[in-house]
């Protein structure tokens, strides 16, 4: 290893002596105006201790450029630019005051390059996008900073991501000073107890040195989480010439998580799982998020990574994952169009369960006939665990088992074979588990009411019924968009908000039966178009039939009246699944209820691929 140096610096010596550079590379500026408030005060604290005690504020890792006195930062960035930011905001503060020159020295400085020629610098220049164009306009423009974002604007950079953080950083230090130092003595003397009681040890080396430094500093991701560290420990492993290329890679896998708000923890923590065999103490196949970068570095798990030897071919491979977990998030295939049968899916996923990611990434290799046929199947098997509330934790070691059996069946090249092992795989891990919880489902789906779920749910519940029944009427085999049926307001055939004497009728009618508990019942819902739902309006469910015998779907139509259609038929069989009722008492309303659970068992089922 070459040559460390270590050099104690106050704010004022640092940003006096030194250019510091954060190289294209590193991540961007992500502290809040939480974080920047949490340094302030912690210095405001120290400040009224006793303005002689130094406050160290811990290393800062940087590596000396070709140009004397120019660092590029490997670690510590965050505080350095808020310091910088700090400046700033004291120096337009100061304006008109013997400080003054004093910090516009401290901002920039004119030096002679290597060919004599003088050139200007900003003491800190951020070169990630439109980073450095921001900064120098701050310095430039030297106002408050509403002002400052007007010209910003008025410029036309951009403001968005890391560049908005810097702005808020800056507004945050003014509101802090306007709050804690209106008085121009008090500011005086916290300028002077920042400039020379405020320390860090600053640690140079050169790039690959200081990369391994920061490493072992970091190596139990303390201040950094594991997608920080795992892009350190691959820029380890390329050439600084070669820096460039891996952070443009780099981008394409946290530029779409962040664009899609995606949390790129969560998703590492797919990845690994949906592509890799995980051993761990436990024996359970998880790795947690604070177990990842540990995982990483494991030697047996570096050589199944691949990254030490082809870190590029690594990178190239998260990303090829984010695509197609973005992907998948939006509703689209493992071909990259939007699907049906992912679009389904998500409907009954939404934003609360993502765990699927593991087995769909596991699967992501298979020919687009069998992973639709996947998904379907998953469909089902997810229905009975979520509307059970079946823990999350409960299905995660068998997911990331059932990952290593789905890339194995990926790899298979008979694709006869192949199909033959999914639907043995369907039946063993998902058909079995599914007879297990039938009862629990059962249960459930009995005691279910419109609060039972999210509403989402409970609409994507209803869709499903619909769906089925209509392509029964229709003599429809593969199922469409699920968007026709969700799309319909859910109707309360026993009104939500009654008229005044229906709900004193129902209550005489159905002798210690609660009407709030009824009208919420599932038994009790149903889809019904807008315009059809305001003439049904609030009334009674004799003033309602002919409505709904207006409706565009036979499972609400089906409510007032059966429509026989020939022998034999898909209609003759679905009706005898259905019942039309004449009155709409509570013991209706569990009787449909049965009949709906009695559906769900023909909707939520899996089927074998053929195989011939």
């Amino acid at each position: 290893m070459a040559r460390i140096e270590n050099h104690k610096y106050t704010i004022e010596q640092a940003f006096r002596e030194c250019f510091y550079v954060v190289p294209d590379y590193q991540r961007e500026y992500i502290w809040s105006e939480k974080e920047v408030h949490r340094l302030l005060q912690d210095i405001d604290e120290e400040f009224d201790v006793g303005d002689r005690r130094e406050y160290f504020i811990g290393t800062v890792l940087v590596s000396p450029t070709t140009q004397m006195g120019h660092f590029e930062v490997i670690d510590g960035q965050q505080r350095l630019t808020t310091f910088f930011l700090l400046l700033c905001a004291l120096r337009q503060r100061f304006k008109g005051q013997p400080q003054y020159p004093l910090l516009t020295g401290l901002l920039s400085t004119s030096y002679a390059d290597a060919g004599g020629n003088l050139k200007t610098s900003l003491k800190l220049e951020p070169r990630y996008e439109h980073a450095g164009e921001l900064m120098s306009r701050i310095v430039a423009i030297d106002a408050d900073p509403l002002t400052t974002k007007a010209k910003v604007s008025a410029a036309g950079i951009p403001k968005f991501g890391s560049l908005d953080r810097l702005l808020g950083a800056y507004a945050a230090i003014h509101t802090f000073f306007d709050s804690n130092y209106k008085d121009f003595d008090a500011l005086r003397k916290y300028f002077g107890y920042l400039a020379n009681n405020v320390v860090f040890i600053q640690i140079s080396a050169d790039v690959s040195s200081a990369l391994k430094i920061f490493e072992t500093i970091n190596e139990r991701g303390v201040g950094l989480n594991s997608m920080d560290l795992l892009k350190n420990l691959l820029f380890t492993q390329v050439k600084p010439d070669e820096f460039t290329r891996l952070r443009d890679e780099w981008k394409k896998i946290t530029g779409p998580l962040e664009r899609h708000k995606e949390k790129p923890l969560r998703f590492l923590r797919y990845f690994i799982m949906a592509n890799y065999r995980v051993k761990n103490e436990r024996r359970d196949g998880v790795v947690r998020e604070d177990e990842i970068y540990d995982w990483l570095i494991d030697k047996e798990n570096a050589e199944l990574c691949g990254y030490r030897s082809d870190p590029f071919g690594f990178v190239r491979k998260i990303t090829r994952s984010v695509e197609q977990y973005i992907g998948f998030t939006e509703g689209r295939g493992n071909d990259g169009v939007a699907s049906v049968t992912m679009d389904t899916l998500q409907q009954l996923c939404g934003a609360a369960f993502s765990l699927h990611y593991v087995l769909l990434l596991a699967c992501a290799g298979f020919p687009k006939s069998l992973f639709d046929h996947f998904v379907r199947q998953l469909e089902s098997f997810l229905f009975y665990y979520i509307f059970t509330k079946t823990p999350t934790k409960d299905l995660e070691r068998s997911f990331s088992i059932w990952a290593d059996e789905l890339r194995e069946i990926g790899e298979i090249a008979d694709a006869k074979t192949q199909k033959q092992r999914l639907n043995e795989f369907v039946e063993e891990r998902l058909q079995k588990n599914m007879a297990g919880k039938e009862a629990e489902l059962g249960d459930t789906l009995r005691r279910y009411t419109l609060g039972s779920m999210q509403q989402y749910r409970t609409r994507y519940l209803l869709a499903k019924f619909a769906q089925h029944v209509e392509m029964a009427f229709r003599g429809i085999r593969e199922p469409g968009s699920l968007s026709e049926f969700t799309a319909l307001q859910i109707e309360h055939i026993l009104p939500d908000t009654p008229e005044a004497n229906l709900r004193q009728s129902f209550t005489t009618a159905n002798p210690g039966k609660s009407y709030d508990e009824y009208k919420a019942r599932l038994g009790n819902l149903t889809l019904l178009e807008m315009p059809i739902n305001i003439v049904a309006s609030n009334g009674f469910f004799e003033k309602k039939k002919n409505e709904y015998a207006k409706s565009g779907n036979y499972l609400t139509r089906s409510i007032v009246a059966l429509s026989p259609v020939g022998k034999n038929t898909t209609i003759t069989r679905i009706n005898e699944q259905l019942r039309a009722f004449d009155n709409w008492s509570a013991l209706d309303i569990e009787q449909r209820q049965d009949m709906l659970i009695a559906l769900s068992k023909d909707i939520w089922r899996t089927t074998k691929i053929d195989v011939s």
